[in-house]
């Protein structure tokens, strides 16, 4: 009768969606979606359109901020600084990088800016880490702080960042800005670091189970400690692009990425609890929501009674489909609970109807 009763109690293994499933949907919804917008408007195809979609004006800098922001799911954190991070890199640029700065000190300012990132990473994982703040909360306050800062030094838009500095990271082939290959070449390398090296292994499984990982001898607080820095150096990169977008010191730009960089990264299938991503995926999610984006404004796209709306369509969509890929992806899992629960009520009927026939 045990051996029974233990049969019946025990749950068969919850069977996990395959890895490259949200890639698959965001591929065949993205060829989808343009598609429809290539019958409906002619400018989509067009080589303008195609290189601001891809470009610093589009996906570029949002799949950078992406492949940050999966590095701190991938432990089970979230960085909401990204975007004022990417705020103050513009506004510091707008001091160091001017018309009158020659390509020496650019450099030199290029290297001040991403080491703003380090130092921004650093004072996240601390507070994470050292005070025990929950990731969020960490970020808020750092994101706080650098709104203060940036308000300060540009209270109103000033300052322009030099023309050949926005030139040359908007470099393209054709209508591929060269900066975008560079990121799904990195994309692709971080994947398979991800996924074939014991370093990417000793990540995913300190995102899954951080106490098991350390009884293991990983080394927990390092990977940690790592995967906000990296997440602070990919937003102040991403703020690159976005000054040369932008073209002037602004304290007001960069604020919406904090949101739209984990929206990407969830749709390209990392997981919000840690342990699960991709680098591709992040990439792949940050392309189809630039193209939401890119194509609503376009004739012909958005019904004639929507037309008030383009602005906030764009949010919306992005908002629901966030949530569609939370189901989802996740989806065996909560279908594995809900039969374990079913299962837990089934096997304590004949104890509860024992107990009350004494």
């Amino acid at each position: 009768m045990a051996e029974s009763s233990s049969a019946v109690v025990a749950a068969p293994p919850s069977r996990r969606l395959p890895g490259w499933l949200p890639l698959l949907l965001m591929a065949i919804l993205m060829f989808g979606v343009g598609a429809y917008a290539a019958t409906r408007s002619p400018d989509f195809l067009s080589s303008y359109n195609l290189n601001t979609l891809l470009g610093s004006s589009g996906a570029l800098p949002l799949a950078l901020v992406a492949m940050g922001q999966a590095t701190a799911l991938m432990v089970g954190g979230f960085d909401v600084s990204v975007g004022m991070l990417m705020t103050l890199t513009v506004v510091v640029a707008s001091y160091l990088i001017t018309d009158t700065t020659g390509w020496f000190l650019i450099l030199l300012a290029s290297l001040a800016l991403v080491g703003i990132g380090v130092a921004v990473g650093l004072v996240n994982a601390a507070l994470i880490r050292k005070v025990g703040l929950p990731s969020i909360i960490a970020t808020l306050a750092t994101l706080s702080v650098m709104q203060g800062i940036s308000l300060q030094l540009r209270p109103f838009p000033a300052g322009p960042i030099d023309v050949g500095f926005a030139d040359a990271l908007n470099t393209s082939i054709g209508f591929v800005p060269v900066a975008f290959i560079g990121v799904v070449v990195l994309a692709v390398l971080a994947d398979l670091w991800l996924y074939r090296t014991p370093g990417g292994l000793t990540a995913r499984a300190v995102g899954l189970d951080e106490s098991s990982s350390r009884r293991l001898g990983a080394p927990t607080e390092r990977v940690n400690w790592r995967a906000f820095v990296v997440s602070s150096v990919m937003a102040s990169l991403a703020g690159f692009f976005l000054a040369a977008q932008v073209g002037i010191g602004d304290a007001r730009v960069g604020s919406g990425y904090a949101l739209t960089s984990i929206a990407a990264a969830v749709l390209g299938g990392a997981s919000i609890k840690g342990g699960k991503g991709s680098y591709i995926g992040a990439v792949i999610g940050a392309l189809f929501l630039s193209l939401i984006v890119n194509i609503l404004p376009l004739p012909n796209i958005v019904p004639s009674f929507l037309r008030e709306w383009t602005g906030a369509l764009g949010y919306i969509t992005i908002g629901a489909l966030t949530l569609l890929a939370l189901v989802l992806y996740q989806a065996p899992e909560l279908v594995a609970r809900a039969r374990g629960a079913w299962r837990d009520v089934r096997a304590s009927r004949p104890s509860a109807l024992q107990a009350t026939s004494r």
